[in-house]
């Protein structure tokens, strides 16, 4: 079926989102698994991606929990050190794309605040066709609604749509719109299902760095 655009997911299809990887360096796994036990970092992330103001969440939730006050801030002061590095396959293949004329959107759960920073730190974030941001929209996925509203901001049918990301319950939202659907585990698999699908070739998609 014929392909519009490809949507790309950002974090852990373009940016590695493992913030554990950065406690269990600077405070110790031990000390990261009895602080993600007692405060829900996760979940915090989840309403900034909502659109609640980066600093001001992450700092009273420190002040609220004073035995992880610094590491708290951390996620705030040291966000460029959580949110990478880039996965620079990834990166080819979004641009391989865009140079053969096929539109690129992204579609990302995404703090204003946090984007901001990134975007400062790997500027291939700019190159977007459109950019669909959580934070923004104040909508997330999965819920079908933040997926509704790239439907009606970029006008393609859903069946021409192309969606890659690394969570199964985005995927399924997106299939049940009837979009393609790639379950991004690695760059080279997300490489080969765009050769398989027509859009680059062996040579586009391998990846030489």
């Amino acid at each position: 079926m014929r392909v519009d655009a490809v949507i790309f997911d950002i974090g852990n299809v373009l940016i590695r989102w493992q913030p554990e990887v950065y406690y269990d360096a600077t405070i110790g796994v031990e000390k990261r698994i009895e602080m993600f036990a007692e405060v829900d970092l996760h979940g915090l992330q989840d309403i900034l991606d909502r659109g609640a103001d980066f600093k001001d969440l992450f700092y009273q939730t420190a002040d609220d929990n004073p035995k992880w006050r610094d590491e708290i801030r951390a996620w705030h002061d040291n966000w460029t050190k959580l949110a990478q590095p880039e996965i620079p396959h990834s990166v080819n293949l979004m641009r391989a794309l865009r140079a053969k004329g096929i539109p690129v959107f992204a579609l990302t759960n995404f703090g204003v605040g946090s984007f901001v920073l990134s975007e400062q730190q790997f500027p291939f974030l700019r190159e977007f066709d459109k950019r669909y941001i959580s934070g923004e929209l104040k909508l997330a996925k999965p819920e079908p609604e933040i997926y509704a509203a790239l439907e009606i901001d970029c006008g393609i049918a859903p069946e021409h749509l192309l969606f890659t990301d690394d969570r199964t319950d985005n995927i399924d939202t997106a299939q049940s719109r009837g979009w393609q659907t790639h379950l991004f585990e690695s760059p080279q698999g997300w490489a080969n299902h765009l050769v398989e699908a027509g859009l680059l070739s062996k040579e586009e998609a391998a990846f030489n760095g």
